[in-house]
Protein backbone atom coordinates (compact mmCIF):
# COMPACT_ATOMS: atom_id res chain seq x y z
CA UNK A 1 0.00 0.00 0.00
CA UNK A 2 2.38 1.99 0.47
CA UNK A 3 4.76 1.60 -2.32
CA UNK A 4 1.80 2.61 -4.77
CA UNK A 5 0.45 5.39 -2.66
CA UNK A 6 4.30 6.73 -2.75
CA UNK A 7 5.53 5.15 -6.30
CA UNK A 8 5.82 8.02 -8.97
CA UNK A 9 6.08 5.29 -11.83
CA UNK A 10 3.58 3.12 -10.83
CA UNK A 11 6.27 0.31 -10.60
CA UNK A 12 8.11 -1.34 -8.15
CA UNK A 13 10.34 -4.10 -8.13
CA UNK A 14 10.71 -7.70 -6.10
CA UNK A 15 13.71 -9.85 -5.91
CA UNK A 16 13.60 -13.10 -4.21
CA UNK A 17 16.41 -15.31 -3.16
CA UNK A 18 14.80 -18.50 -4.93
CA UNK A 19 11.00 -19.15 -6.36
CA UNK A 20 9.81 -21.17 -3.40
CA UNK A 21 6.29 -20.89 -2.35
CA UNK A 22 6.66 -18.67 0.76
CA UNK A 23 8.99 -15.97 -0.84
CA UNK A 24 6.15 -16.38 -3.70
CA UNK A 25 3.49 -15.43 -0.73
CA UNK A 26 5.65 -12.73 0.20
CA UNK A 27 5.63 -11.48 -2.88
CA UNK A 28 1.99 -11.67 -3.42
CA UNK A 29 1.35 -10.18 -0.25
CA UNK A 30 3.41 -7.45 -1.19
CA UNK A 31 1.52 -6.86 -5.00
CA UNK A 32 -2.20 -7.02 -2.92
CA UNK A 33 -1.10 -4.44 -0.76
CA UNK A 34 -0.08 -2.11 -3.76
CA UNK A 35 -3.20 -3.14 -6.14
CA UNK A 36 -5.51 -2.38 -2.98
CA UNK A 37 -4.43 1.28 -3.57
CA UNK A 38 -3.75 1.53 -7.69
CA UNK A 39 -4.92 -1.39 -9.35
CA UNK A 40 -2.80 -0.71 -12.78
CA UNK A 41 0.22 -0.90 -10.24
CA UNK A 42 3.05 -3.33 -11.19
CA UNK A 43 5.32 -5.29 -9.50
CA UNK A 44 8.25 -6.88 -11.50
CA UNK A 45 9.96 -9.84 -9.97
CA UNK A 46 13.59 -11.51 -10.68
CA UNK A 47 14.43 -14.47 -8.87
CA UNK A 48 18.33 -14.71 -8.11
CA UNK A 49 18.13 -18.61 -7.18
CA UNK A 50 20.12 -18.04 -3.72
CA UNK A 51 20.00 -16.48 -0.56
CA UNK A 52 23.68 -15.16 -0.42
CA UNK A 53 24.71 -13.59 -3.95
CA UNK A 54 25.19 -9.73 -2.64
CA UNK A 55 25.98 -8.97 -6.32
CA UNK A 56 23.54 -10.62 -7.92
CA UNK A 57 20.58 -8.92 -6.35
CA UNK A 58 21.98 -5.82 -6.58
CA UNK A 59 22.35 -6.43 -10.57
CA UNK A 60 18.90 -7.88 -10.46
CA UNK A 61 17.23 -4.91 -8.39
CA UNK A 62 19.54 -2.12 -10.59
CA UNK A 63 18.10 -4.01 -13.96
CA UNK A 64 14.23 -3.43 -12.31
CA UNK A 65 15.09 0.30 -11.57
CA UNK A 66 15.84 0.26 -15.09
CA UNK A 67 12.87 -0.94 -16.04
CA UNK A 68 11.23 1.87 -13.98
CA UNK A 69 10.36 0.62 -10.49
CA UNK A 70 11.11 3.78 -7.82
CA UNK A 71 10.48 1.03 -5.41
CA UNK A 72 12.67 -2.32 -4.63
CA UNK A 73 11.42 -4.78 -2.11
CA UNK A 74 13.10 -7.98 -1.33
CA UNK A 75 13.13 -11.26 0.18
CA UNK A 76 16.41 -12.76 -0.25
CA UNK A 77 17.83 -13.21 2.99
CA UNK A 78 21.46 -11.94 3.15
CA UNK A 79 21.61 -11.12 -0.89
CA UNK A 80 18.88 -8.95 -0.07
CA UNK A 81 21.66 -6.44 1.10
CA UNK A 82 22.44 -5.92 -2.51
CA UNK A 83 18.84 -5.02 -3.28
CA UNK A 84 19.47 -1.92 -0.58
CA UNK A 85 22.94 -1.19 -2.41
CA UNK A 86 20.89 -0.78 -5.17
CA UNK A 87 18.18 1.56 -4.03
CA UNK A 88 21.31 3.49 -2.40
CA UNK A 89 22.87 3.85 -6.22
CA UNK A 90 19.47 5.25 -7.30
CA UNK A 91 18.25 7.20 -4.45
CA UNK A 92 14.58 5.28 -4.22
CA UNK A 93 12.89 3.58 -1.46
CA UNK A 94 13.28 -0.20 -0.55
CA UNK A 95 11.88 -2.43 2.17
CA UNK A 96 13.33 -4.60 4.27
CA UNK A 97 12.08 -8.20 4.85
CA UNK A 98 12.04 -10.86 7.76
CA UNK A 99 12.98 -8.55 9.98
CA UNK A 100 13.66 -5.10 10.92
CA UNK A 101 16.25 -3.82 8.34
CA UNK A 102 15.96 0.03 8.62
CA UNK A 103 19.68 0.68 10.29
CA UNK A 104 20.54 -1.50 7.60
CA UNK A 105 20.31 1.45 4.91
CA UNK A 106 18.37 3.84 6.87
CA UNK A 107 18.49 6.43 4.29
CA UNK A 108 16.47 4.37 1.70
CA UNK A 109 14.63 1.90 3.60
CA UNK A 110 11.26 3.19 4.33
CA UNK A 111 10.10 0.31 6.46
CA UNK A 112 10.28 -3.25 7.70
CA UNK A 113 8.34 -6.33 7.42
CA UNK A 114 9.45 -8.13 10.05
CA UNK A 115 8.32 -11.70 11.33
CA UNK A 116 9.10 -13.19 15.40
CA UNK A 117 9.72 -16.51 14.39
CA UNK A 118 9.72 -17.43 18.03
CA UNK A 119 6.43 -16.37 18.16
CA UNK A 120 5.27 -18.39 15.23
CA UNK A 121 6.91 -21.56 17.27
CA UNK A 122 5.44 -20.76 20.38
CA UNK A 123 1.83 -20.68 19.31
CA UNK A 124 2.75 -24.26 17.44
CA UNK A 125 4.35 -25.59 20.71
CA UNK A 126 1.32 -24.21 22.23
CA UNK A 127 -0.85 -26.52 20.28
CA UNK A 128 0.95 -29.51 20.53
CA UNK A 129 1.31 -29.56 24.11
CA UNK A 130 -2.23 -28.93 24.63
CA UNK A 131 -3.18 -31.72 22.25
CA UNK A 132 -4.59 -29.65 19.52
CA UNK A 133 -2.11 -29.58 16.83
CA UNK A 134 -2.87 -31.10 13.64
CA UNK A 135 0.17 -31.23 11.15
CA UNK A 136 -0.42 -29.10 8.13
CA UNK A 137 0.55 -25.58 6.58
CA UNK A 138 0.81 -22.86 8.73
CA UNK A 139 0.19 -19.29 7.48
CA UNK A 140 1.27 -17.11 10.16
CA UNK A 141 0.90 -13.16 10.00
CA UNK A 142 -0.33 -9.99 11.14
CA UNK A 143 -3.75 -11.15 12.73
CA UNK A 144 -1.22 -13.62 14.36
CA UNK A 145 1.18 -10.96 16.08
CA UNK A 146 3.74 -12.83 13.84
CA UNK A 147 4.27 -10.17 11.50
CA UNK A 148 4.73 -6.43 11.82
CA UNK A 149 5.25 -3.30 10.04
CA UNK A 150 8.23 -1.16 11.06
CA UNK A 151 8.13 2.49 10.10
CA UNK A 152 11.97 3.63 9.85
CA UNK A 153 11.85 6.45 12.13
CA UNK A 154 14.50 8.58 10.25
CA UNK A 155 11.91 8.57 7.14
CA UNK A 156 8.70 8.51 8.36
CA UNK A 157 8.17 12.49 7.50
CA UNK A 158 8.41 11.46 4.05
CA UNK A 159 4.85 9.62 4.63
CA UNK A 160 2.09 12.05 4.02
CA UNK A 161 -0.56 11.20 7.82
CA UNK A 162 -3.48 10.37 5.19
CA UNK A 163 -1.30 7.49 4.14
CA UNK A 164 -0.18 6.28 7.64
CA UNK A 165 -4.06 6.64 8.47
CA UNK A 166 -4.83 4.08 5.54
CA UNK A 167 -2.27 1.89 6.00
CA UNK A 168 -2.98 1.82 9.88
CA UNK A 169 -6.58 1.01 9.00
CA UNK A 170 -5.73 -2.25 6.82
CA UNK A 171 -3.68 -3.03 9.58
CA UNK A 172 -6.53 -3.02 12.09
CA UNK A 173 -8.42 -5.04 9.24
CA UNK A 174 -6.22 -7.48 9.17
CA UNK A 175 -5.71 -7.78 12.54
CA UNK A 176 -9.41 -8.21 13.24
CA UNK A 177 -9.95 -11.24 10.29
CA UNK A 178 -11.84 -8.39 8.00
CA UNK A 179 -9.04 -8.38 5.85
CA UNK A 180 -7.79 -11.22 4.23
CA UNK A 181 -3.91 -11.24 2.91
CA UNK A 182 -3.90 -13.58 -0.03
CA UNK A 183 -0.78 -15.60 -0.37
CA UNK A 184 0.44 -18.28 -2.94
CA UNK A 185 -0.34 -21.95 -3.11
CA UNK A 186 1.52 -24.08 -1.62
Amino acid sequence: MLTASLSRTGKAGAVGGMAIPSVKSTITAFEAGAHAVNPDFQVVTSYVGNWEDVGAAKEAALALAQQGADFLFHNANAAGLGVFQAAQERHIFAFGANKNQNEIAPDVVLASAAIDIPRAFVQVARQVEQGHFVARIERLGMRDGVVTLEFNPRLIDRIPDSIRKQIDAAQRRIIAGDLQVPSAEF
